[in-house]
């Protein structure tokens, strides 16, 4: 409503309080005709209606903004409810120590200390070795340890780790001379690990492993490699090969797989919105020699993307996620994950842990789902929640278990990195910890 409006009608409204309330002879009400007074009123009822249609229009904004804040509250705390942030004070010491910001950083290496902390590790399995950062703080951690076996399917990172492995045991074994540590390495994939521990010593899979680790994130050797094709800031081959020895490539899926298949690679493994259209995009591009460097990928995207919102950070997103897509295909990812974690687990002594750190929601959902139907073997009842305050052997970073008869999960919701650690390396934010226990 105008302010020309307004003051007119506010001048009316005093003029009709005047005809009703000073009916004396200075305002005589038959001074004033019907058509004077009805035009009075008219004005009145106008502003009337006007200011109540403005309230009710600010109350429906307020009704609404309200809505959006407590949705968005609604779901910040279910993703809060769905993890456990780690309240474990963060060792910047150890982050130097056994980090390499050149090749890789261990990511929850306090945590990861703290599931072992406990246990007596005689034989300890790294399924990933990377740069040996876990393996190292751990093998420290534990001079009662008398075998280590490590699995890398990376040539590239196997030869480094092997080199730093070799280097600690004959410290460990000179320093002590009780210490008889035998080390193990690997060039193979982790869904080798029952092979590999016969190979090593058959009384392994009769006694069983007292503690296993999954670290299922990609190093930065690996990332910041352009001929490798992980990056989506680099130019390079369209690759994606963890195994370089494997026939399979990313280049292959893109320009060879049927268009079915390539549009459920971007949907289920890239959980990717926009896949009908960069499918048929790639499909496309085919008619025209096809793809074979991931900058004309990147380009691809960028050009399927450019009309949304985000800006760089969009295409970004969505090029992440198409090559995360490429390599899970790649490197079967999600169906090596599911049997290897069985795998583990059978090869567990009582008492034994296994943790495995995941970074993304489809590696996250295997593990979740893995670990309950493992406790649910031969379970008649549902499973038992349990907090750890009311367990006579609780530890501190234990929240809530989950028993079954097959085992118990230590983690009913997965521990998360500190804030301290995500501010000094930020690639570990999406990771998540979970941990279970063989009975």
């Amino acid at each position: 409503m105008s302010s020309h409006a307004i003051t007119a009608a506010t001048a009316a409204t005093a003029a009709v309080k005047q005809l009703l309330l000073h009916r004396s002879s200075t305002f005589p009400l038959l001074h004033y005709n019907r058509r004077h007074i009805s035009s009075t009123l008219l004005a009145v009822a106008t502003y009337s209606s006007a200011l109540s249609s403005s309230t009710r229009n600010k109350k429906k904004l307020n009704r609404k903004d309200n809505s959006v804040s407590s949705s968005r509250r609604a779901l910040t705390d279910s993703v809060v409810k769905r993890r456990t942030r780690s309240d474990k004070k963060f060792d910047e010491d150890n982050f130097r120590q056994f980090g390499d910001t050149g090749t890789h950083i261990p990511v929850m290496l306090g945590e990861v200390l703290e599931v072992f902390d406990s246990r007596k590790l005689h034989t300890f399995v790294d399924c990933t070795l990377g740069a040996a950062g876990h393996s190292s703080a751990i093998i420290q951690a534990h001079p009662e340890m008398q075998t280590y076996v490590g699995l890398d399917c990376d040539p590239v990172a196997h030869g480094k780790a092997k080199t730093k492995i070799d280097t600690i045991q004959a410290a460990t074994n000179s320093r002590d001379s009780i210490s008889d540590l035998k080390t193990h390495t690997f060039l193979r994939n982790f869904k080798h690990i029952r092979s590999t521990l016969s190979e090593v010593d058959e009384k392994l899979l009769i006694s069983g492993i007292d503690g296993i680790l999954m670290d299922l994130g990609m190093s930065s050797m690996q990332v910041n490699n352009a001929n490798r094709g992980f990056s989506v800031l680099c130019d390079g081959p369209l690759d994606m090969r963890m195994d370089p020895q494997a026939s399979l490539t990313a280049e292959d899926i893109l320009n060879s797989w049927p268009e079915a298949e390539l549009g459920q690679i971007l949907r289920d493994y890239g959980e990717e919105n926009n896949w009908r259209a960069l499918q048929k995009r790639i499909v496309k591009a085919r008619l025209s020699g096809g793809l074979h460097s991931t900058s004309e990928l990147v380009d691809l995207i960028r050009s399927c993307t450019s009309g949304g919102k985000g800006g760089r950070q969009g295409w970004i997103k969505t090029a992440t996620r198409v090559f995360q897509a490429l390599r899970i295909a790649v490197n079967d990812e999600l169906k090596t994950l599911e049997s290897s974690l069985y795998d583990c687990y059978r090869c567990l002594a009582p008492g034994g842990r296994l943790a495995v750190i995941s970074f993304h929601s489809l590696e996250d959902r295997i593990v979740k789902q893995t670990f309950l139907n493992i406790i649910n073997t031969g379970l008649t009842d549902e499973n038992k929640t349990v907090d750890s305050e009311n367990d006579d052997e609780k530890e501190a970073w234990v929240k809530q278990m989950i028993h079954g008869a097959g085992g118990v999960i230590l983690t009913k919701r997965p521990v998360t990195p500190s804030e301290d650690e995500e501010k000094l390396n930020v690639r570990c934010r999406s990771a998540k910890l979970r941990v279970i226990q063989r009975h």
